[in-house]
């Protein structure tokens, strides 16, 4: 991964620079809604599917873009199987002892 490191003139400190993380949660959501079938839980499947369906200029940006879409697949699909468990596990829900 390339970092482009900046110096201050004061103290000589370098500063990381990046892509903000607003920038690449923006256009994740905005490829996710507009292709949701066509993501997957795969890292590299996923890079090739933002080659073939949006104009990224830094390679780095595509896989921030992609690893922002996989983890977000990911921890749907974690959330999914949980709620799935849940309900198998307590398939009535328990009352509360109201009185």
């Amino acid at each position: 991964m390339v970092k482009l490191y900046y110096y201050s003139e004061r103290d000589k400190i370098p500063f990381i620079f990046s892509y903000p993380v607003d920038r690449v949660k923006k256009m994740a959501n905005e490829l996710l809604e507009r292709y949701p079938d066509k993501f997957s839980s795969d890292f590299n499947e996923n890079k090739e599917t933002i080659k073939n369906f949006a104009i990224v200029r830094s390679k780095e940006l595509r896989n921030r873009i992609a690893g922002y879409i996989t983890s977000n697949i990911n921890r749907n699909l974690a959330q999914q199987n949980a709620s799935l468990s849940y309900s198998e596990d307590n398939p009535e829900p328990r009352e509360e002892m109201a009185q």
